[in-house]
Parts: C-alpha cells; structure tokens; sequence
C-alpha cells in the first residue's frame, strides 16, 4: 500500500513547464530517490509534495488522503516533513531553539524527543547553546534533519542533504539515513549525489527535463550502464 502517491503532475513556472506528467510512489518503510541532473525538476517535484508549489493537473494522495490543496504549514501536523534545499536553519537562534521549532506540531514529550535527537547527533548535543549560524554546513544539516525529526514525521523528505558537504562529510549524513531507515523511517530523498542515493534506495526514479525517464530499484539503477554514463562516471 502506497503511503504517498503522486499522480501525473505537471508544474509551471508562469510558462516554464518544469514537471512534466510525473507520478510515482512511496511504500511505507521505503527510501525512494528521485535523481538527476541540476534543473531536471527534482526539487521541484518535492516543494510540489510538500505543498509549497501547486500542481495544474493529478493528484497527491498521502495516507490515502487528497493533499493537493491542503496550504505547506498544514501537512507537518500529518506527518509529512521536509528538510529543504540549502538547510533553511533560523541562523540568529541557538541549536535548542531550532529544534524546539521543530516540535511545535509535535503532542509528544518534548524532552524525550530531544534526548532522542541527542543520541542520534552527539554533536548536537555539545552545541545546544550555540548559534546555529555559526556551526559548520555538515552540523547545519544535522540540525535541519534533527528538526524536521522533532514532528515525529510519518515521511521524512530530504532535499539534496549532501549539497556543498565534504566527502567525509556526505558520507556521516548518508549513514545517518541508512540509520533512520533502519529504525523505520519511510524517506523520500532528493539528491543530485546519484551514487550515494542508489546505494541506500530501496526504489529510484530518474528525472530528465521534468519528465521520469527510467525507474528501477536502487541497485538496478545503480548497475545500468545508461546511469553509470550519465551520473556515475562509468
């Protein structure tokens, strides 16, 4: 059964058409990536999940509910969270304060929550006070993901988590992922890094020119030539 399901979408930016009839699914549990080149509509397709852009045609259904038309602010409180592009942390506030804004969905216990994410970021942890401006871009996207995981979100989306990190660096955040799937989480990831995406999804779509050109699981489009030419330097 499909936790998220995207039906044949098309997005416009004023005449641009960006997303080109797109549909796909997530299935609970599943890490699903969406790759391709800069500009091939990934994050698109993401901000248009997440409520943040509106599609013209189809359908998003998540937990078999119609969340086309439901405003971006309104689908944490469902369970869907997106830790965006570029990070968006509030650079002027402390690591705290981030991850308690983080939380203003949540019902739950707010320290446990916290003591979770502590576990889960150790470096977090040593940082509680620290302006969140101030730390490094591998911490900065620590911080993002431990916000977004203080909603308890049911789908965790993550837009280009790799983006301007360090080799080591990518490689801690892409373990981190590998350790939220193993502890549950269903994640739709966006990631321009195809080789690092590929190898820890369950299922792939690649994107082209706004459009789903191949389709696989991760380790048949990892070991397609077609992807090793264009994305993997093979």
């Amino acid at each position: 059964m499909a936790m998220l399901k995207v039906d044949n979408i098309n997005v416009y930016y004023g005449s641009i058409h960006a997303i080109k009839d797109i549909s796909f699914e997530v299935n609970q549990g599943e890490i699903v990536t969406l790759i391709g080149a800069n500009g091939a509509g990934k994050s698109t397709t993401l901000q248009t999940v997440s409520g943040l852009l509106r599609s013209k045609t189809g359908s998003i259904t998540f937990l078999d509910e119609r969340i086309d038309h439901i405003p971006a602010h309104k689908l944490v409180s469902k369970g869907l969270a997106q830790v965006p592009e570029g990070r968006r942390i509030f650079l002027q506030m402390s690591v705290m304060e981030n991850l308690q804004m983080g939380a203003y969905t949540s019902k739950g216990n707010t320290k446990e929550d916290l003591e979770s994410i502590f576990e889960r970021f150790p470096r977090l942890k040593e940082r509680t006070n620290q302006i969140a401006g101030t730390l490094s871009g591998g911490e900065q996207q620590m911080l993002a993901m431990g916000r977004a995981l203080m909603s308890h979100p049911k789908l965790l989306m993550l837009d280009e988590p790799s983006m301007g990190l360090a080799p080591i660096l990518v490689e801690q955040i892409f373990d981190i992922i590998k350790e939220l799937h193993k502890a549950g989480s269903t994640i739709l990831l966006v990631e321009q890094n195809a080789e690092m995406a590929l190898k820890v999804a369950d299922r792939a779509y690649v994107l082209e020119s706004g459009r789903i050109t191949l389709t696989g699981t991760g380790a048949e489009l990892a070991a397609s030539d077609q992807i090793k030419k264009a994305y993997l330097g093979g």
